[in-house]
């Protein structure tokens, strides 16, 4: 899809969680790939670049993680899953998460093997620390996005010097090491041609509606550092977006398509699809937020009622963080001019 896009102001897809395991792969599994997209598979092909966060590991082989108490295993088949991945348009997937591994070692390369067999460019996991926090450029027309997949979650399935893993760091930024390190990466990402950099981080706690301090700290350090974007995920629900110093933060996007049991309250099932606009060369224009909903493991366009709701909870989840950006009704959904 990358290949498609056109010199004149890119629209760059954002999504939070994707996983394509457990039932999603029981009920995809044999059927039309792409039919896991539902109504959303237009809007995603006619992005010029789509970057989203794997949540599962796609392979058929190994045994689930038992080293250390996991509840939850995640995988997916991948004679399915690429296709579908292909199919929405998929240009990047974050694999710094804490579902990687849940079917050991050998999931995780599978993973990053049928990704490259794809074309799907990847980060954030890898066969040892240096090639798990290796970041990715990708090209969306003219424009060279690099991005950084890295994760505050589970510390047993972090890569070692010469282990496979994920790209794990605490997020502290009072952390001098950890400081120099990020900075490393947002360099050589730089280095390589990025015109716009992206920080796609999997951190904090679940279903948990308003970003903690430490994060929010961490991700504008970031922004100071050199980053344009924030992409993050983890909560499992969506939380308000932040400006600062010309970059944005989307503290985090949600779940864009499982099968979790839905909080009636928190509605985990609704988010959206983060929609960036950006000139040929990297600088932000606008944020486009399409709300989005899943049901029986397939991802929508979100109803009358689901979309009214998503756009005033993101309201009110970004007005919680005195950010003020001033996210305004657009269509269906909700926009920022940047």
């Amino acid at each position: 899809m990358a290949d498609e896009a056109t010199t004149m102001s890119p629209r760059l897809g954002f999504t939070g969680d994707v996983m394509l395991g457990r039932n999603v792969d029981r009920t995809h599994r044999g059927g039309t790939p792409e039919a896991v997209w539902g109504d959303v598979l237009s809007r995603l092909r006619g992005l010029d670049g789509l970057f989203v966060n794997l949540e599962c590991a796609l392979s058929t082989r190994g045994r689930e993680w038992t080293r250390t108490y996991r509840p939850f295993h995640f995988r997916a088949a991948p004679d399915w899953a690429i296709p579908a991945l292909r199919a929405a348009g998929v240009d990047w997937t974050a694999l710094a998460n804490n579902h990687l591994l849940d079917y050991e070692e050998v999931a995780l390369h599978d993973t990053v093997d049928h990704l490259d067999d794809a074309g799907i460019a990847h980060a954030g996991a890898g066969a040892d620390e240096r090639r798990a926090f290796d970041p990715s450029v990708v090209g969306v027309g003219d424009l060279r996005v690099g991005l950084l997949s890295l994760t505050d979650n589970t510390p047993e399935y972090a890569a070692g010097p010469d282990t496979p893993g994920v790209a794990r760091i605490e997020m502290d930024v009072a952390d001098a090491v950890e400081r120099e390190r990020v900075r490393d990466l947002i360099a050589n990402v730089r280095e390589r041609g990025a015109d716009l950099v992206v920080a796609s981080l999997h951190w904090g706690p679940n279903m948990v509606v308003v970003p903690a301090d430490r994060y929010r700290t961490f991700g504008r350090w970031l922004i100071e550092s050199g980053v344009d974007l924030v992409h993050g995920h983890s909560a499992h629900v969506f939380q308000g977006v932040e400006r600062h110093e010309g970059g944005l933060l989307l503290h985090d996007c949600g779940d864009f398509v499982d099968d979790y049991r839905v909080d009636e309250e928190l509605r985990n099932d609704q988010s959206f699809l983060f929609e960036l606009a950006v000139t040929a060369d990297g600088e932000l224009e606008r944020l486009r937020l399409h709300p989005t909903e899943i049901g029986d493991c397939v991802v929508d366009h979100a109803n009358e009622r689901a979309a009214a709701w998503a756009r005033e909870t993101m309201r009110d989840r970004t007005a919680a963080l005195d950010a003020d950006p001033s996210v305004e009704r657009a269509g269906d959904g909700l926009a920022l001019a940047l």
